[in-house]
């Protein structure tokens, strides 16, 4: 085999695709954790969610300054302390005792070193490393949370079960230890630190060092969003987007199974069966967005969205396979479709050099909205007894979601040449 003729850049995106695995893995274990930890500590449910939305949160408002670290700093140190970071607060996880332990250690220290992995880095390294089938890396790149949930969680629920949920933790140490080396080892910041274009490209890309302050460049990129219409239908789109797919289904989805009966292994499986046709969705999505009108895109994936959350608690209730398969398709094909249009159109709004800060607070209104749902369903369950309430406001969010996408100008060539 004459390994020349494969571009590093696939490597990258090996490696990055691995690595979000591990942070996103982090993330959606929470729903695994929620009722072991309620039952071992006596917590209640909203507490519980109080941490994990914090968690949610902070992951994305590191987004912008994670962007600034990688124009600041190279982007193999920064995943490397993120990475090590995150390893340490799960370790830590296994010692917790009280609350605000839990707060701690995954609210702050994971949600803050997970969103060097769960925010700007597709975007850097889709934009970075790719000239041509850029659309195609970066649906790749996105549904490597997807492919993380399907091989995880309902391997961390057995364990969970069938063991302690110490020892699901100590699973994804070892497997972030693994990644830790894949990143130590093939991790590079630019194609010219291994002597290569952009897959695709004609002439060299400038290095992403700079003596940019990383704060400053956060700022001075949300400055220039909040001057403009796009950027806040963009990031209130993306609040109901996360709203409705990781602080809500992502939290709460297995306990919401489990209270209408299912085990918690076969949830997680049912989480995992969406994952798979997660993957085929954000691929073709990111296939679609280098062809067709992103507006509508994400006008069918938020519409088809909020009419599967509406009828899914019905879904449930009939305790019929068949019902509880086919929203698994329908939503998993949709969960993160959203991401790659939404990129596509930020970057047409604002240009390859700005889109990954700008992209970073984008995000940003994406994990606000999931740290609401986590808390929020978690407060409805305490409340209600029941989470019913919270799946049909995001059913109805997500129709609204639909009228934010269309109301975006589309950006014509002379749009661009005139903004270049």
């Amino acid at each position: 085999m004459n390994t020349k003729k494969v571009h590093y850049a696939w490597i990258i995106l090996i490696v990055t695709f691995l690595s979000v695995i591990v942070a996103a893995v982090t993330n959606t274990m929470s729903g695994v954790m929620m009722i072991p930890f309620e039952e071992e500590f006596g917590w209640s449910r909203a507490s519980i969610s109080g941490a994990f939305a914090i968690c949610i949160t902070l992951v994305g408002f590191s987004g912008p300054f994670v962007a600034g670290l990688f124009q600041k700093f190279t982007v193999r140190k920064v995943l490397l302390i993120g990475m090590g970071t995150l390893l340490l607060a799960l370790l830590l996880t296994t010692f917790m005792t009280k609350i605000w332990h839990l707060y701690i250690i995954w609210g702050v220290i994971i949600g803050l070193s997970a969103g060097a992995f769960l925010t700007v880095l597709n975007t850097y390294v889709a934009t970075t490393w790719f000239e041509e089938k850029r659309g195609l890396a970066l649906g790749l790149l996105t549904s490597s949370s997807a492919a993380g949930q399907l091989i995880f969680l309902p391997l961390l629920a057995y364990v969970v079960g069938n063991f302690s949920w110490r020892s699901a933790i100590l699973t994804i140490f070892v497997f972030g230890l693994f990644i830790y080396l894949c990143i130590w080892i093939f991790m590079k910041n630019d194609p010219a630190d291994v002597g290569v274009l952009p897959l695709g490209a004609k002439v060299r890309n400038q290095l992403n060092i700079n003596p940019v302050n990383p704060i400053k460049a956060a700022f001075d990129g949300l400055k220039l969003g909040v001057k403009s219409k796009v950027f806040w239908l963009l990031a209130g789109s993306f609040f109901i987007c996360g709203f409705s797919t990781s602080g809500l289904i992502g939290t709460h989805f297995i306990s919401l199974c489990i209270g209408y009966g299912y085990k918690e292994v076969t949830a997680a499986s049912l989480l995992a069966f969406m994952g798979i046709f997660n993957i085929i969705g954000t691929t073709l999505s990111g296939y679609f967005s280098d062809r067709l009108d992103n507006r509508w895109l994400l006008f069918w994936y938020y519409g088809l969205r909020g009419l599967s959350l509406l009828v899914l608690p019905f879904a449930l209730s009939t305790n019929s396979v068949f019902y509880l398969a086919a929203f698994a398709i329908f939503y998993g094909l949709d969960w993160i479709a959203t991401v790659p249009p939404t990129i596509k159109l930020a970057t047409d709004h604002f240009g390859k050099d700005k889109v990954g800060v700008i992209y970073g607070w984008i995000y940003s209104a994406h994990q606000l909205g999931a740290g609401a749902a986590a808390y929020g369903g978690g407060l409805a369950y305490s409340w209600f007894n029941a989470y019913q309430s919270i799946f049909f406001a995001a059913g109805i969010f997500c129709i609204i979601a639909t009228l934010f996408v269309l109301n975006i100008k589309r950006k014509t060539v002379i749009d661009q040449n005139l903004s270049a």
